[in-house]
């Protein structure tokens, strides 16, 4: 499904001089583009009124579904430039299903693949200048999102729905360089609930998140860990990446997804990295005792998270109230550093793009 949009520009853009100012040190989520895509959702018509506006505030009502029964849903995407000044971005159709999978999740009308990879190349069209030049692994981070928009207080699924897309220019998620990062273990507090709302990509489970996250910047943490929550034993995933671990034998292993674990685009893309040079990968129930034993034991060597944002990130120690494992001022292991530099080569199109993930924009 593709549909006509209508372009209405800006009548005050940025100006190219305080743009390219914002380029040379973009802060992640600080300053947004020129415009933003709208698509209506309507009960009785679907997907309409396809339009590129002007950035700015979304008017709303107070009494709008979202606001009081959380009908919301939002994805994370990147678009690149490579050395030839073109415009790419990373596995899209993997984030159109994924925001197709929570909006069945939170009763929301699912986006069509097709009007999804449209949305982004439209908003390129106008903002293409808020791409950065491929250096320092700076990017332009979409957030395409979905929120119930009708006016109306009943509990039910809302009739009437809105998708954006914004974007941010952004650098390195952890500004500290190819450094292992400190992990707080939530031991009082849990994600998501099996059956519950964790596979999904809407905020609710994001707030979930953030008092434990607040707990762990106390004690020096960048991320927080969460376990299960029926038995608080087994290892699910970061607030906003998937965890690996490697073994001295050479092995992988990640969480497996059980319905509480969101399906990472890039957590499968280090699959298929690690399958393509020939090493065992194992998804299945990681105990913390078992990574508890297997650090101090010499047993897990390495230790990394990713996500879009932050792409591979090597994890160096983990604490909770109770303990620290792994070693202070630790080195990236070597398979976590290959990784990285193999699958930012691969989105930068300076590595050889085997799987056809690249698509482009512009």
């Amino acid at each position: 499904m593709t549909i006509s949009f209508e372009r209405h520009l800006n009548p005050n853009p940025t100006p190219d001089a305080e743009r390219e100012e914002i380029l040379k040190a973009p802060v992640f989520g600080a300053k947004l583009t020129d415009h933003q895509v709208l698509i209506v959702w309507e009960k009785d018509k679907g997907w309409h009124s396809a339009q590129v506006i002007p950035y700015g505030p979304i008017m709303m009502d107070p009494s709008a579904a979202v606001l009081h029964y959380g009908q919301e849903i939002f994805e994370g995407i990147k678009a690149y430039r490579h050395q030839d000044g073109s415009i790419w971005t990373f596995r899209p159709m993997e984030n159109a299903k994924r925001m197709q999978r929570s909006a069945k999740r939170l009763a929301l009308p699912e986006l069509p693949t097709e009007l999804f990879l449209q949305s982004l190349k439209e908003l390129i069209a106008v903002d293409g200048a808020w791409v950065p030049a491929p250096v320092d692994e700076k990017t332009l981070y979409f957030r395409p999102f979905e929120i119930a928009a009708e006016n109306f207080l009943g509990v039910r699924a809302a009739h009437r729905a809105e998708y954006r897309v914004i974007a941010s220019p952004v650098g390195p998620y952890f500004t500290g360089g190819l450094k292992p990062v400190k992990i707080w273990i939530a031991l009082d507090s849990a994600r998501a609930g099996r059956h519950g709302t964790g596979e999904a990509k809407t905020g609710g489970n994001y707030a979930a998140s953030l008092q434990a996250q607040n707990e762990g910047y106390e004690h020096g943490c960048s991320q927080v860990m969460f376990l299960d929550a029926e038995s608080a034993t087994y290892i699910e995933e970061l607030g906003g990446m998937n965890l690996f671990f490697v073994y001295k034998d050479g092995s992988v292993t990640t969480p497996a997804l059980d319905g509480t674990i969101l399906h990472g685009i890039t957590r499968s893309s280090v699959i298929q990295l690690i399958k393509d040079r020939g090493l065992k990968l194992e998804e299945r129930k990681i105990t913390l005792e078992e990574v508890r034993q297997g650090m101090n034991a010499g047993d897990i060597v390495e230790v990394f998270a990713c996500g879009t944002a932050a792409v591979i990130t090597p994890v160096g120690q983990f604490l909770s109230k109770n303990e620290t494992l792994g070693q202070e001022n630790s080195e990236p292991g070597q398979l976590t550093a290959s990784l990285r530099e193999e699958l930012t080569g691969i989105q930068y199109g300076t590595v050889e793009d085997r799987h056809n993930w690249l698509v482009k924009l512009s």
